[in-house]
């Protein structure tokens, strides 16, 4: 789907910056023109409320104070030129002067404008969006908030300098700062803000010597308006691209980021929650990559083949018939690389069909609640557990190799059983490296999910 933003872009990148960054050395320049119109403007207004001849007197001694740097000899004809200039500007009419300052005071103020927003547009056309201040642009600091009596001493203008650019660009929100502290031992500057059970909250350790970023563990939640453009822009096109409903709007937005020890960037992750009438979705990003997309499927995208094969084996699973389809969907996770479509049918039944890089799986489950027997006891707890662990496999492979021989047209009697002391109510059944059929049930051995697991065997070769 396309954008009037991204064709928008394309144009600009046209111009003759079209490959060529706006680095901090052109933002240092733009900040020094944009201080000497200031500087000029200034004087224009003050020159502007003098009478015309106290205004040509007072170029006349700038043009006398220039000229004194280069003449060392003669001094007084270059005074008797200044003040010969003076007599002659107190000739003009005063409503040509007038003229000739609002002609200047128009010209200086159309070019300050052009040229901070050409500065700024190029500074924060990267982020897509315009909307950063000037002042914090210039003193990221700035924009710190501290709780009251507060001892900040110990935090030097990097510090500061540090923690505000990393909660504005990483975490997309200034927190209010609550702690900080010096840990000598370590040789760190501890920095806490927000709540620490609440949704927004931050912890940043900086080196005490340089104030540069050590370790950082921050989370917030946004409002669905302030998730940045560079997100929202891409939102159609993602969900259009997997074939779900393209005109899902974002309805929460939650960030975490975090740096460890050793790195030197933070890696920030974003999550947007998408809804339009009953339908849904979400869209995690790890910096500004989309890492996973999950969302409801457009009727045209659902595979009639694929749902007819999926009611059968709910009905051989369960024993029942005439079940409904209620969803579609679909996850694509790039980051654990695995792509799943997910049917949900009436009476909470489902299934769930992966393919990842080291194979793939077929999962039939139930998601009924079927509770679990009152334990008051140690001694009963240790007994519920021994019975799901020792459970008679004669009774699950009854009530599995049906399903298995219906659905997969394979013999359950070709593969063996595994426990697993980790998953007390979960067993495999294993024919070789590839090919096995996970069990989960309950303690009276209702069988409660079927997954078949298919992996893939690499192969390494060595000269």
């Amino acid at each position: 789907m396309k954008h009037e933003d991204d064709q928008w872009e394309k144009e600009i990148r046209k111009g003759p910056f079209a490959t060529s960054p706006f680095t901090e050395d052109h933002k240092r320049k733009v900040l020094q023109q944009v201080q000497r119109i200031r500087i000029a403007s200034s004087k224009e207004e003050e020159m502007s409320e003098m009478s015309p001849v106290e205004s040509s007197l007072e170029r006349s001694n700038s043009l006398s104070n220039s000229l004194r740097e280069y003449t060392d000899t003669d001094t007084n004809a270059v005074k008797d030129k200044v003040q010969d200039k003076a007599k002659d500007a107190s000739k003009v009419g005063p409503i040509l002067q007038r003229h000739r300052k609002s002609r200047r005071g128009i010209l200086v103020a159309g070019l300050s404008a052009l040229v901070i927003a050409g500065g700024l547009f190029m500074w924060n056309w990267d982020d897509g969006q315009l909307a950063k201040p000037l002042m914090e642009q210039m003193n990221p600091a700035s924009a710190l908030l501290f709780t009251d009596h507060l001892n900040i001493d110990i935090l030097t203008d990097q510090m500061k300098k540090n923690v505000a650019m990393t909660m504005r660009d990483d975490l997309g929100k200034q927190l209010r700062i609550t702690k900080v502290q010096d840990l000598p031992v370590s040789g760190r500057i501890y920095v806490e803000a927000g709540q620490e059970k609440g949704a927004d909250y931050a912890q940043i350790w900086l080196d005490a010597k340089t104030g540069n970023l050590r370790e950082v563990q921050m989370k917030a939640e946004m409002q669905p308006s302030k998730l940045e453009h560079r997100y929202t822009r891409q939102i159609p096109s993602l969900l259009e691209g997997m074939g779900m409903i393209p005109t899902l709007q974002p309805v929460k937005v939650r960030r975490s980021v975090g740096m460890q020890q050793g790195k030197t960037e933070p890696t920030s992750y974003t999550v947007v929650d998408l809804r339009e009438g009953d339908s849904y979705g979400e869209i995690i990003w790890r910096q500004d990559q989309a890492i996973s997309i999950t969302g409801e499927l457009r009727p045209d995208q659902i595979s009639q083949t694929e749902v007819a094969k999926a009611k059968r084996a709910i009905e051989v699973f369960s024993g029942k018939a005439n079940f409904n389809l209620d969803d579609a969907s679909r996850i694509k996770d790039d980051e654990i690389g695995e792509d799943s479509t997910f049917f949900s049918f009436s009476d909470n039944y489902f299934v769930k069909i992966t393919e990842a890089k080291n194979g793939s799986r077929y999962m039939v489950g139930d998601s009924n609640d079927y509770g679990y027997p009152q334990i008051n006891s140690p001694e009963q707890m240790e007994a519920y557990q021994d019975q799901l662990l020792n459970m008679d496999e004669n009774l699950l492979r009854e009530r599995v190799g049906p399903f298995v021989k219906n659905i997969f047209n394979v013999d359950l009697d070709d593969y063996r059983l595994h426990r697993d002391a980790e998953k007390i109510d979960t067993v495999t059944f294993e024919r070789g490296a590839k090919d096995a059929f996970e069990v989960r049930y309950k303690e009276d051995g209702r069988i409660t999910m079927i997954t078949k697991v298919e992996r893939k065997i690499l192969i390494k070769y060595f000269k």
